[in-house]
């Protein structure tokens, strides 16, 4: 998932030289959703003796939910934000999701709790971002701008994805092909209703562009979301977050090496900040200090 949706980010900056970004969020989800219709199709996956697609009305509400929060919104947003910002800044900023991710599976969904030091995760990460963006750099609004706080509104989407699904779908026995397919095919039903607002403008197709449109919808928008969902079951949705490790380190380099694009030195240094939020918010990092009663401990040691 970390190398695919890492490439993602590389795939539409290319794709923007010839379809708009409109465009690029459309071919995303309706070629993801064709291919995982194939998938559940052909193999017709149950749980149990239960039926292929799930029969309770609420159920399909809830996939409408995510379907808008968690393909909808933050396509467009990212692919609206790569006209203005770079690959690489843009798959930094995704890499916020673990740390919005907590945030919304704590205190909007309560599926999970923070202790100290994933509290303290946060409030670093949340630094992080604001060293990445810069705001000693802008003396008006900027497209620049603009664009970072459209990929900071895509991983905000993300997180309450995550803790959505953990809170009302992910216990549900539906398979995993399945439930991603009514994840991105709903997706991909909205922006087909959307047609004439999205993807009516002409395009410029290459061989490169037509790849990278592929590579987005077969692969980014259609297997890794099987996976996803997979990991989102057993790992629960902070954990599952944690593709985000991977994800900005294939969108840097992919940036550096493919389209030459440079730093400031901020941009690093926050994206450092994040991922020690990261760290301690997953509790893999840990300090005595901040553990419950570990202040006292020291110092009685």
């Amino acid at each position: 998932m970390g190398l695919i949706w890492g490439s993602s980010f590389l795939f539409m900056k290319i794709a923007l030289d010839g379809v708009s970004f409109g465009q690029i969020a459309w071919s995303r989800l309706v070629l993801g959703g064709l291919t995982l219709g194939l998938i559940v199709l052909v193999n017709r996956p149950r749980i149990g003796n239960g039926p292929v697609l799930p029969r309770e009305g609420v159920v399909w509400l809830h996939f409408l939910v995510i379907a808008i929060s968690g393909c909808v919104i933050p396509h467009l947003l990212f692919a609206w934000a790569e006209q203005y910002v770079s690959s690489s800044l843009a798959s930094i900023y995704n890499a916020v999701t673990p740390i919005m991710t907590a945030l919304m599976a704590t205190l909007a969904f309560r599926v999970e709790k923070l202790v100290r030091a994933q509290v303290a995760g946060v409030v670093l990460g949340i630094i992080g971002v604001v060293v990445i963006i810069g705001p000693w750099q802008y003396s008006s609004l900027t497209g620049d701008l603009w664009g970072q706080l459209a990929c900071l509104g895509a991983a905000v989407c993300y997180g309450f994805t995550f803790g959505y699904t953990r809170r009302f779908l992910s216990g549900r026995p539906i398979a995993a092909s399945t439930f991603a397919f009514l994840n991105i095919g709903i997706a991909g039903g909205i922006m087909l209703l959307l047609t004439p607002v999205l993807a009516s403008s002409p395009v410029h197709l290459t061989l490169p562009i037509v790849l990278c449109l592929l590579a987005l919808g077969a692969l980014g928008t259609g297997l890794a979301y099987i996976w996803n969902i997979n990991v989102l079951r057993a790992w629960g949705p902070t954990n599952a977050s944690t593709v985000t490790y991977v994800t900005p380190v294939v969108g840097v380099v992919l940036g550096v090496l493919v389209l030459a694009e440079t730093f400031s030195w901020h941009e690093p240094t926050g994206a450092l900040l994040v991922l020690l939020g990261i760290l301690l918010t997953q509790k893999r990092l840990r300090f005595s200090w901040l553990r419950p009663g570990g202040r006292e401990a020291a110092a009685s040691a």
